[in-house]
Protein backbone atom coordinates (compact mmCIF):
# COMPACT_ATOMS: atom_id res chain seq x y z
CA UNK A 1 0.00 0.00 0.00
CA UNK A 2 1.44 3.34 -1.00
CA UNK A 3 1.41 6.08 1.61
CA UNK A 4 0.48 9.20 -0.33
CA UNK A 5 -0.95 11.33 2.46
CA UNK A 6 2.34 13.21 2.85
CA UNK A 7 1.85 14.91 -0.50
CA UNK A 8 -1.12 16.98 0.67
CA UNK A 9 -0.51 19.55 3.38
CA UNK A 10 -1.71 22.86 4.69
CA UNK A 11 1.78 24.01 5.69
CA UNK A 12 2.96 27.30 4.15
CA UNK A 13 4.93 27.01 0.94
CA UNK A 14 8.52 28.11 0.65
CA UNK A 15 8.14 30.58 -2.21
CA UNK A 16 11.88 30.66 -2.98
CA UNK A 17 12.64 27.42 -4.77
CA UNK A 18 15.67 26.27 -6.61
CA UNK A 19 15.34 26.03 -10.36
CA UNK A 20 17.45 23.40 -12.03
CA UNK A 21 17.87 21.97 -15.50
CA UNK A 22 19.20 18.48 -16.09
CA UNK A 23 19.57 19.24 -19.79
CA UNK A 24 22.06 22.02 -19.04
CA UNK A 25 25.61 20.71 -19.66
CA UNK A 26 26.87 22.65 -16.64
CA UNK A 27 24.36 20.80 -14.47
CA UNK A 28 25.36 17.40 -15.83
CA UNK A 29 29.06 18.07 -15.18
CA UNK A 30 28.61 19.04 -11.53
CA UNK A 31 29.95 16.59 -9.00
CA UNK A 32 27.79 18.10 -6.27
CA UNK A 33 24.65 20.23 -6.04
CA UNK A 34 25.13 23.83 -7.10
CA UNK A 35 26.16 26.32 -4.45
CA UNK A 36 24.85 29.18 -6.61
CA UNK A 37 21.16 28.40 -7.14
CA UNK A 38 18.89 30.45 -9.37
CA UNK A 39 15.63 31.35 -7.66
CA UNK A 40 12.24 31.51 -9.33
CA UNK A 41 9.58 33.40 -7.38
CA UNK A 42 6.75 33.17 -9.91
CA UNK A 43 3.32 32.71 -8.35
CA UNK A 44 0.29 32.84 -10.59
CA UNK A 45 -3.27 31.72 -10.00
CA UNK A 46 -4.22 29.89 -13.18
CA UNK A 47 -7.93 29.60 -12.42
CA UNK A 48 -10.25 26.72 -11.79
CA UNK A 49 -8.79 23.25 -11.67
CA UNK A 50 -8.57 21.52 -15.04
CA UNK A 51 -9.61 18.17 -13.52
CA UNK A 52 -13.04 18.36 -15.18
CA UNK A 53 -11.97 20.09 -18.40
CA UNK A 54 -13.28 18.66 -21.70
CA UNK A 55 -10.95 16.01 -23.08
CA UNK A 56 -8.97 15.52 -19.88
CA UNK A 57 -7.75 11.99 -19.10
CA UNK A 58 -7.47 10.86 -15.49
CA UNK A 59 -5.00 8.51 -13.86
CA UNK A 60 -5.74 4.87 -13.07
CA UNK A 61 -8.28 3.85 -10.46
CA UNK A 62 -8.46 3.71 -7.59
CA UNK A 63 -7.55 7.38 -7.50
CA UNK A 64 -5.39 8.08 -4.43
CA UNK A 65 -7.11 9.97 -1.66
CA UNK A 66 -4.71 12.90 -1.85
CA UNK A 67 -5.84 13.79 -5.40
CA UNK A 68 -8.26 16.74 -5.34
CA UNK A 69 -11.16 16.17 -7.73
CA UNK A 70 -13.68 18.75 -6.48
CA UNK A 71 -15.06 21.26 -9.01
CA UNK A 72 -14.44 24.10 -6.54
CA UNK A 73 -10.66 23.58 -6.62
CA UNK A 74 -8.30 26.16 -8.08
CA UNK A 75 -4.77 25.76 -9.47
CA UNK A 76 -1.94 28.13 -8.60
CA UNK A 77 1.40 28.03 -10.40
CA UNK A 78 4.19 28.24 -7.83
CA UNK A 79 7.08 28.46 -10.30
CA UNK A 80 9.47 26.33 -12.33
CA UNK A 81 10.92 23.12 -10.93
CA UNK A 82 12.85 22.07 -14.02
CA UNK A 83 13.52 23.31 -17.53
CA UNK A 84 14.44 21.09 -20.46
CA UNK A 85 14.72 21.01 -24.22
CA UNK A 86 11.33 19.34 -24.63
CA UNK A 87 9.26 20.40 -21.65
CA UNK A 88 9.23 22.51 -18.52
CA UNK A 89 8.01 21.23 -15.17
CA UNK A 90 6.11 23.62 -12.91
CA UNK A 91 5.06 23.28 -9.31
CA UNK A 92 1.29 23.68 -9.08
CA UNK A 93 -0.76 23.95 -5.92
CA UNK A 94 -4.29 22.64 -6.32
CA UNK A 95 -6.52 23.65 -3.46
CA UNK A 96 -10.08 24.40 -2.41
CA UNK A 97 -10.48 28.06 -1.44
CA UNK A 98 -11.20 28.85 2.22
CA UNK A 99 -10.17 25.36 3.30
CA UNK A 100 -6.95 23.60 4.28
CA UNK A 101 -7.43 21.00 1.55
CA UNK A 102 -4.67 21.29 -1.02
CA UNK A 103 -2.02 19.25 -2.80
CA UNK A 104 1.17 19.96 -4.68
CA UNK A 105 1.48 18.64 -8.24
CA UNK A 106 4.20 18.64 -10.88
CA UNK A 107 2.87 19.98 -14.19
CA UNK A 108 4.99 18.84 -17.12
CA UNK A 109 4.27 21.13 -20.07
CA UNK A 110 5.61 20.14 -23.45
CA UNK A 111 6.67 23.18 -25.42
CA UNK A 112 5.10 24.62 -28.56
CA UNK A 113 6.76 23.40 -31.74
CA UNK A 114 8.64 26.62 -32.44
CA UNK A 115 10.33 26.46 -29.03
CA UNK A 116 10.93 22.76 -28.75
CA UNK A 117 13.81 20.50 -29.69
CA UNK A 118 13.00 16.81 -29.53
CA UNK A 119 16.53 15.55 -29.32
CA UNK A 120 15.42 12.04 -28.38
CA UNK A 121 12.74 11.20 -30.94
CA UNK A 122 14.95 9.50 -33.52
CA UNK A 123 14.88 5.77 -32.81
CA UNK A 124 12.41 5.94 -29.92
CA UNK A 125 9.44 6.39 -32.26
CA UNK A 126 10.24 3.26 -34.23
CA UNK A 127 7.41 0.80 -33.75
CA UNK A 128 4.93 3.51 -32.79
CA UNK A 129 2.03 4.06 -35.16
CA UNK A 130 -0.89 6.46 -35.39
CA UNK A 131 -4.18 5.72 -37.08
CA UNK A 132 -4.04 8.39 -39.75
CA UNK A 133 -1.40 7.96 -42.43
CA UNK A 134 -1.21 11.72 -43.00
CA UNK A 135 -0.16 12.18 -39.38
CA UNK A 136 2.49 9.51 -39.77
CA UNK A 137 3.84 11.28 -42.86
CA UNK A 138 3.80 14.66 -41.12
CA UNK A 139 5.71 13.22 -38.18
CA UNK A 140 8.28 11.68 -40.49
CA UNK A 141 8.68 14.97 -42.37
CA UNK A 142 8.89 17.02 -39.14
CA UNK A 143 6.40 19.58 -40.43
CA UNK A 144 4.92 22.03 -37.92
CA UNK A 145 1.84 19.83 -37.71
CA UNK A 146 4.05 16.77 -37.43
CA UNK A 147 6.03 18.27 -34.55
CA UNK A 148 2.79 18.99 -32.72
CA UNK A 149 1.72 15.39 -33.29
CA UNK A 150 5.05 14.19 -31.91
CA UNK A 151 4.57 16.38 -28.82
CA UNK A 152 1.17 14.80 -28.30
CA UNK A 153 2.71 11.35 -28.66
CA UNK A 154 5.37 12.13 -26.06
CA UNK A 155 2.76 13.32 -23.55
CA UNK A 156 0.38 10.45 -24.26
CA UNK A 157 3.21 7.90 -24.15
CA UNK A 158 4.43 9.16 -20.80
CA UNK A 159 0.92 9.27 -19.34
CA UNK A 160 0.21 5.74 -20.54
CA UNK A 161 3.55 4.43 -19.32
CA UNK A 162 3.14 5.96 -15.88
CA UNK A 163 -0.38 4.59 -15.57
CA UNK A 164 0.74 1.11 -16.58
CA UNK A 165 3.79 1.06 -14.33
CA UNK A 166 1.89 2.53 -11.37
CA UNK A 167 -0.65 -0.26 -11.61
CA UNK A 168 2.20 -2.78 -11.73
CA UNK A 169 3.68 -1.36 -8.53
CA UNK A 170 6.75 0.38 -9.95
CA UNK A 171 7.96 3.42 -8.02
CA UNK A 172 6.87 6.16 -10.43
CA UNK A 173 4.90 9.37 -9.83
CA UNK A 174 1.15 8.84 -9.99
CA UNK A 175 -0.16 10.36 -13.27
CA UNK A 176 -2.98 12.61 -12.07
CA UNK A 177 -4.23 13.78 -15.45
CA UNK A 178 -3.39 14.56 -19.07
CA UNK A 179 -4.85 17.51 -20.96
CA UNK A 180 -3.39 18.17 -24.39
CA UNK A 181 0.37 18.32 -23.90
CA UNK A 182 0.24 19.12 -20.17
CA UNK A 183 0.78 16.17 -17.86
CA UNK A 184 -0.06 16.59 -14.17
CA UNK A 185 1.94 14.30 -11.91
CA UNK A 186 2.32 13.46 -8.26
CA UNK A 187 4.91 15.85 -6.83
CA UNK A 188 7.81 13.94 -5.34
CA UNK A 189 9.28 16.09 -2.62
CA UNK A 190 8.61 17.86 0.65
CA UNK A 191 5.54 19.71 1.84
CA UNK A 192 7.26 23.10 1.44
CA UNK A 193 7.68 22.54 -2.30
CA UNK A 194 11.30 21.38 -2.25
CA UNK A 195 11.68 18.76 -4.97
CA UNK A 196 13.36 15.44 -4.18
CA UNK A 197 16.97 15.34 -5.41
CA UNK A 198 18.01 13.36 -8.41
CA UNK A 199 20.06 10.26 -7.69
CA UNK A 200 23.06 12.01 -9.24
CA UNK A 201 22.82 14.73 -6.59
CA UNK A 202 22.84 12.35 -3.63
CA UNK A 203 25.70 10.97 -1.58
CA UNK A 204 24.23 7.81 -0.05
CA UNK A 205 26.18 5.67 2.40
CA UNK A 206 26.96 2.11 1.39
CA UNK A 207 23.89 0.57 2.99
CA UNK A 208 21.53 3.00 1.28
CA UNK A 209 23.46 2.65 -1.97
CA UNK A 210 22.91 -1.11 -1.97
CA UNK A 211 19.23 -0.68 -1.11
CA UNK A 212 18.73 1.85 -3.92
CA UNK A 213 20.38 -0.52 -6.42
CA UNK A 214 18.08 -3.38 -5.52
CA UNK A 215 15.07 -1.08 -5.68
CA UNK A 216 16.21 -0.20 -9.18
CA UNK A 217 16.64 -3.85 -10.15
CA UNK A 218 13.15 -4.69 -8.90
CA UNK A 219 11.71 -1.87 -11.02
CA UNK A 220 13.67 -2.89 -14.10
CA UNK A 221 12.44 -6.45 -13.76
CA UNK A 222 8.82 -5.29 -13.75
CA UNK A 223 9.44 -3.11 -16.81
CA UNK A 224 11.08 -6.00 -18.65
CA UNK A 225 8.24 -8.40 -17.85
CA UNK A 226 5.88 -5.77 -19.25
CA UNK A 227 7.98 -5.81 -22.43
CA UNK A 228 9.30 -2.27 -22.13
CA UNK A 229 12.46 -0.36 -21.28
CA UNK A 230 12.79 3.17 -19.95
CA UNK A 231 14.99 4.07 -22.92
CA UNK A 232 16.81 7.01 -21.34
CA UNK A 233 17.52 5.86 -17.81
CA UNK A 234 20.27 7.62 -15.90
CA UNK A 235 21.01 9.03 -12.42
CA UNK A 236 19.50 12.30 -13.67
CA UNK A 237 15.99 10.93 -14.20
CA UNK A 238 15.65 8.99 -10.99
CA UNK A 239 14.71 10.71 -7.73
CA UNK A 240 15.46 9.74 -4.15
CA UNK A 241 12.83 10.66 -1.57
CA UNK A 242 12.90 9.34 1.99
CA UNK A 243 14.97 6.35 0.93
CA UNK A 244 12.73 5.50 -2.03
CA UNK A 245 14.07 5.44 -5.60
CA UNK A 246 11.51 6.92 -7.99
CA UNK A 247 11.83 6.56 -11.78
CA UNK A 248 10.77 9.64 -13.77
CA UNK A 249 10.85 11.04 -17.32
CA UNK A 250 9.22 8.28 -19.36
CA UNK A 251 7.99 9.84 -22.65
CA UNK A 252 10.47 7.79 -24.68
CA UNK A 253 9.49 4.42 -23.18
CA UNK A 254 10.47 1.70 -25.63
CA UNK A 255 8.76 -1.55 -26.59
CA UNK A 256 11.66 -3.97 -26.32
CA UNK A 257 10.16 -6.45 -28.79
CA UNK A 258 8.59 -4.23 -31.45
CA UNK A 259 11.29 -1.57 -31.59
CA UNK A 260 14.32 -3.04 -33.39
CA UNK A 261 16.60 -1.02 -31.11
CA UNK A 262 14.70 -2.04 -27.99
CA UNK A 263 17.33 -4.46 -26.65
CA UNK A 264 20.02 -1.80 -27.15
CA UNK A 265 18.02 0.76 -25.20
CA UNK A 266 17.47 -1.72 -22.36
CA UNK A 267 21.17 -2.58 -22.26
CA UNK A 268 22.12 1.10 -22.22
CA UNK A 269 19.72 1.78 -19.34
CA UNK A 270 21.36 -0.91 -17.22
CA UNK A 271 24.90 0.09 -18.20
CA UNK A 272 24.29 3.76 -17.36
CA UNK A 273 22.99 2.97 -13.90
CA UNK A 274 25.58 0.29 -13.17
CA UNK A 275 28.36 2.72 -14.03
CA UNK A 276 27.07 5.30 -11.55
CA UNK A 277 26.63 2.79 -8.71
CA UNK A 278 30.05 1.27 -9.38
CA UNK A 279 31.59 4.74 -9.32
CA UNK A 280 30.09 5.28 -5.87
CA UNK A 281 31.66 2.10 -4.51
CA UNK A 282 28.91 -0.47 -5.06
CA UNK A 283 30.46 -2.58 -7.82
CA UNK A 284 27.96 -3.88 -10.35
CA UNK A 285 28.46 -6.09 -13.42
CA UNK A 286 25.68 -5.05 -15.81
CA UNK A 287 25.92 -7.99 -18.22
CA UNK A 288 24.14 -10.69 -16.16
CA UNK A 289 21.29 -8.29 -15.39
CA UNK A 290 20.96 -7.32 -19.06
CA UNK A 291 20.68 -10.98 -20.04
CA UNK A 292 18.10 -11.61 -17.30
CA UNK A 293 15.99 -8.61 -18.32
CA UNK A 294 16.04 -9.50 -22.00
CA UNK A 295 14.93 -12.98 -21.09
CA UNK A 296 12.14 -11.57 -18.92
CA UNK A 297 11.05 -9.43 -21.90
CA UNK A 298 10.74 -12.56 -24.04
CA UNK A 299 13.90 -11.99 -26.09
CA UNK A 300 16.22 -14.78 -27.06
CA UNK A 301 19.78 -14.11 -25.94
Amino acid sequence: MRDNDSFGTSAPLNRRRRKFDDDDPTFVKRSSPSTDPVWDEVEEETGWSSWSAPGVQHGPAPIPGWVITEHAAKDTDRGVLKTGKEADVHLVERGIPDTDRRVLLAAKRYRASEHRLFHRDSGYLEGRRVRESRVTRAMAGRTAFGREAIAGQWAQAEFGALAQLWELGVNVPYPVQLLGTELMLEFIGDADGTAAPRLAQTRPDQDLLADLWWQLVDGLRVLARAGVAHGDLSPYNTLVHEGRLVIIDLPQIVDVVINPKGPDFLARDVANMAKWFTGKGFTVDPEPLIVELLHDAGMRV
